[in-house]
């Protein structure tokens, strides 16, 4: 569910038509389109709602610090995957955030590290299998996690090992903050939510337009290279 409401606020922030025909990432489209229609439908029933009310509850500074907190521990497999794709400065970075923010930060409620020069990365393993070369597959919608791929499908598998809330060993406090993130998460994209719904014509084709996009840009760390059919319209007689 999290990578879920995370693509409504990509899809928000980026641009973008959908064309005519099916999209050739997405040949599974009619099975996704039902699985969308079940996810936004558990999405309007439950977790708007409850986001809603989470929002008018608490304070905008609270809220900050709970996404500061969940953002510190995203910190540690976050460098954890900047070291596995080479990049062994963003690694150090990760690691160092996390070091000064919950250290310095109120066990990271605070963001003291972004003052430190030391910036938010933004890593997964899907984007590690990315880097290593593996191709994103087919387009799919997963019940309850959203917008992925067969890639990032197995990506999030592996992140699961990684996420320093999912591994607690007490059930309860494990619920409990899983809970709170997945909340905390959907009220932050509330706002983007709106822009979706007044912006998108097609909402499951925006999303997945966006989402595929956003993927790649990710892997790429915002410099991917042409796609075929852009280098064949760079090469065609009608570009010169």
């Amino acid at each position: 569910m999290g990578r879920w409401v995370a693509a409504l606020g990509l899809a928000a922030m980026l641009a973008g038509c959908a064309t005519d025909g099916r999209h050739r990432a997405d040949p599974l489209e009619p099975v996704n389109r039902a699985v969308f229609r079940f996810n936004e439908t558990l999405d309007e029933a439950v977790l708007q709602p409850v986001a809603k009310g989470y929002r008018a509850v608490l304070p905008d500074l609270v809220r900050t610090g709970v996404t500061n907190f969940f953002s510190n521990l995203d910190d540690v497999w976050i460098g954890v995957n900047n070291v596995l794709q080479g990049k062994l400065s963003d690694g150090i970075q990760d690691f160092a955030r996390v070091t000064f923010n919950s250290t310095f930060g109120l066990l990271g409620l605070i963001d003291v590290a972004t003052d430190f020069n030391l910036p938010k990365h933004n890593e997964d393993f899907g984007q590690t299998l990315g880097r290593w070369g593996v191709g994103s597959g087919a387009y799919l919608v997963l019940p309850l996690f959203g917008p992925s791929t067969v890639r990032d499908g197995l990506g999030l598998y592996a992140d699961s090992y990684g996420d320093v809330i999912v591994n607690l060993n007490d059930v309860a406090s494990r619920n409990t903050l899983y809970a709170h993130r997945l909340i905390n998460t959907r009220t932050n994209l509330l706002d983007a939510t709106r822009v979706l719904e007044e912006a998108a014509l097609d909402k499951y084709r925006f999303v997945r337009d966006s989402f595929l996009q956003r993927r790649r840009n990710l892997v790429y760390d915002g410099s991917p290279p042409a796609e075929p059919d852009e280098e064949e319209a760079e090469s065609s007689p009608a570009a010169r």
